[in-house]
């Protein structure tokens, strides 16, 4: 039997004793990011917004074998956010789409959801109304007209079932019984809240395409909702992309299962402490040049060396010559020499190599905390 074909479908039943502890380290790490967060300032959090949004949205559609371009991504979210003009770069209409979906989701996490806003969120992953070469119909429900729908492997002849979602003729009482959950305000953990609309959602997989991708974005919502915070920090889709494996064995394994649901319950709780652990590497940078300017607040540093030192803290190109100075400066070869003997003298950065291939870096020293 699949989970849905019980009786009591759907009053999930979890352990508590061994989901709390799981729970309050959740709780913890949660808490300790967003403090890390909050002595960063306003600008290196919109930053580190940015950049976990742009992941998240190339990782939720990775998960689904769609590879998008990284630059018009975070191009189309940065303009969203107010941090970019728009124009430059052309963004496809699906990239547009998809940011359309998570911006909706993490920003407007308090919106009551309804089946128009829900309709609108598949519609704007298909805004051709197709994937690829398949027509996807937008704005209702999958309708089985070719058979049920079912999560196969394997090749034509040889396939194999892993799953069978319920028949379309039920799918608008499941669904409106799921947003009336989503929206009853309750003393549910958010958390908690965000695992069991990620399973309940995939289970009724009421759409013919782009189930995944809204599953991950009301996650998101949940999480932000339970965080109180539209910024995110952490990129569950990112998580999942890593473990897509188990991800999928555990969904399948549960959906076959009775009504309790602990073991989905503790994989996708691990998943977020395990994506809230990884961001540090992914921020390092942002949280490295908080440290540095806050270090070097009262030295004299003028606009091209900060221009340079930034981009150090970034995602600079390659090695740092005079030479390179020079032309992102757009200044002399001389002016640029000076700027970094400066520097040197200061101990910021430290030269690396002789001749022709010296170079430099920061002083480690510069940015720790």
């Amino acid at each position: 039997m699949y989970i849905y074909q019980y009786n009591d479908w759907p009053n999930f039943r979890w352990d508590e004793a061994e989901i709390n502890t799981i729970l309050q380290h959740v709780h913890l790490l949660q808490a300790k990011l967003l403090g890390k967060m909050d002595m960063l300032g306003f600008d290196l959090r919109n930053e580190a917004n940015l950049k976990i949004l742009t992941q998240d949205i190339l990782k939720s559609s990775e998960i689904e074998g769609e590879l998008l371009n990284i630059e018009q991504v975070r191009s189309s979210v940065a303009r969203r956010l107010g941090l970019e003009t728009a124009g430059g770069i052309h963004i496809d209409r699906n990239v547009e789409g998809i940011v359309d979906m998570m911006l909706d989701a993490t920003r407007n996490y308090n919106s009551i959801m309804t089946l128009e806003r829900l309709f609108g969120w598949h519609a704007s992953l298909f805004p051709s109304g197709y994937n690829g070469i398949v027509r996807i119909t937008t704005g209702r429900f999958r309708d089985d007209k070719i058979g049920p729908m079912q999560v196969v492997s394997g090749y034509y002849g040889k396939e194999k079932v892993h799953y069978q979602a319920p028949a379309a003729e039920i799918l608008d009482h499941e669904m409106n019984q799921f947003i009336s959950w989503l929206n009853k305000p309750g003393n549910s953990n958010g958390v908690l809240r965000a695992a069991i609309a990620h399973f309940w959602f995939v289970t009724l997989h009421p759409f013919e395409d782009g189930n995944g991708r809204i599953a991950r974005a009301l996650s998101d919502m949940l999480l932000a909702k339970a965080e109180g915070t539209s910024q995110r920090f952490y990129s569950i889709s990112a998580q999942i992309r890593k473990e897509r494996n188990s991800y999928y064995e555990i969904i399948e394994k549960s959906q076959k299962h009775s009504l309790d649901i602990t073991k989905w319950l503790v994989w996708f709780l691990n998943c977020v402490s395990r994506a809230i652990e990884d961001t540090q590497e992914i921020l390092a940078g942002l949280f490295n040049k908080a440290y540095f300017w806050r270090n070097n607040a009262s030295v004299q540093i003028n606009e091209r060396q900060k221009k340079v030192l930034n981009l150090l803290f970034d995602s600079f190109d390659g090695k740092l010559t005079s030479s390179k100075w020079a032309k992102l400066c757009k200044c002399s070869q001389d002016t640029a020499q000076r700027d970094i003997q400066s520097l040197l003298e200061m101990q910021i950065l430290k030269k690396c190599g002789s001749g022709r291939s010296t170079n430099y870096e920061l002083e480690p020293h510069s940015f720790r905390n």
